[in-house]
């Protein structure tokens, strides 16, 4: 691939859907990167397995290395844009928690005079925990690959159909509350559906999207499900002023016999801002249907909130605010024994930080964050405080 990619990429000025060039830190012919590094949470974690206070919560001494890169090969008019993302956690005491995740990514968009294709590949083999919900660190694989292509109606207007399938699979050893994850939640999905697409400005986009998914899981069909969801947004290109996207859709879940189906709201937002370069505010939020480990009440809808500001102080110093809540409302299987009916577990989040610049790109930071879950099952409630410091390269 590399053979090929190099033979055929041509001169290096911008592009559509490629890098800005003043912000690319390394250059090998017709390959440009961004290679980023963060050594995060050097400090103490209070409740490495995340239990209540009455079973003992275990303290260790941990850090998070997370080296990442990111990759674009310009092919003629267009540009294979990649990612390399990895992340090692490391404890001191406890080595069950020790763990690695790898993520690769391949993007390639082709535009023509009418037509316009884009296909994407992603895989990822992980051993972190899945969600809010399990706190196992559980070994999985996952494999998502897609496309769409799509048909210019009006000067700014491109009518598309999509297409994608994902495969997760747990590894035979992932077990969580005696619970075996691989039997459970390994499944497979297909999504195709219709997309309309108006480019309002050329760093502006706004979407219509009409689409079906069919979940099929490996080893337990009662768990089988058909989606089907229209939903409407607007992206930013990386190069605007508002960074990221916002979605606000409507979801038919139809999952197997003996549980209650899920019509509403969903959606998604992750946006940042720059004020003056000194503040900076980002805001992530969620809401739509996850799967549970528990074959009782097997999915939830969860609603989520996440948000922090980012201040400049003086000179290199600057300091950061952050807060985050996450609502988990479970649907139960008729006819099961359940521990606590209609339950709608919640976790919080809130932490500060202080950092000072050392450059253009290099940031040393310390960090103090405190996560409460509350439950009505008594297990499934805790408490942690994480305090400790970090050293970032090139991370905005």
């Amino acid at each position: 691939m590399a053979a090929l990619l190099f033979g055929l990429a041509s001169g290096a000025s911008a592009q559509p859907g490629g890098p800005d060039p003043d912000k690319v830190r390394v250059r090998l012919g017709p390959l440009w990167m961004n290679p980023t590094i963060s050594l995060t949470n050097i400090g103490i974690d209070r409740n490495v397995f995340n239990v209540p206070d009455d079973e003992g919560p275990l303290r260790d001494f941990t850090f998070t290395v997370a080296p990442n890169t990111d990759l674009w090969v310009r092919l003629g008019r267009t540009w294979l844009v990649g990612q390399i993302n990895e992340q090692i956690n490391w404890y001191q005491t406890y080595a069950s928690e020790r763990n690695a995740t790898n993520e690769y990514s391949l993007k390639w968009s082709l535009p023509m005079n009418r037509l316009e294709f884009h296909t994407n590949i992603a895989y990822s083999s992980s051993k972190d925990r899945p969600g809010f919900e399990i706190d196992a660190r559980a070994q999985r694989k996952h494999l998502m690959y897609g496309g769409s292509a799509e048909i210019r109606l009006l000067t700014k207007t491109f009518f598309g159909l999509t297409y994608s399938r994902e495969g997760t699979l747990f590894d035979e050893t992932a077990v969580f509350k005696d619970i075996s994850l691989h039997d459970e939640l390994s499944r497979k999905s297909t999504t195709s559906g219709l997309a309309i697409r108006h480019q309002l400005t050329p760093l502006t986009a706004f979407n219509v999207n009409l689409t079906q998914t069919k979940e099929t899981f490996d080893y337990t069909s009662l768990r089988n499900s058909t989606s089907r969801q229209i939903s409407g947004g607007v992206s930013f290109d990386p190069f605007a002023l508002i960074k990221g996207g916002a979605t606000v859709g409507y979801r038919s879940f139809q999952p197997g016999p003996d549980l209650p189906p899920f019509k509403g709201l969903t959606f998604g937002v992750n946006l940042s801002y720059a004020v003056f370069g000194t503040t900076r505010f980002s805001v992530n939020s969620s809401r739509d249907v996850q799967y549970s480990y528990d074959n009782t009440q097997p999915y939830y809808v969860q609603t989520a909130v996440q948000g922090s500001i980012a201040q400049q102080i003086f000179g290199p110093l600057d300091v950061v605010a952050r807060a985050g809540t996450s609502h988990m409302a479970y649907r139960d299987r008729a006819n099961a024994q359940i521990a606590a009916l209609d339950r709608v577990d919640e976790s919080r989040s809130y932490g500060v930080g202080v950092g000072f610049h050392m450059g253009k790109d290099l940031r040393l930071g310390f960090n103090l964050d405190h996560v409460n879950r509350y439950s009505a099952i008594a297990s499934r409630q805790f408490a942690n405080v994480l305090f400790g410091s970090q050293i970032t390269y090139g991370v905005p």
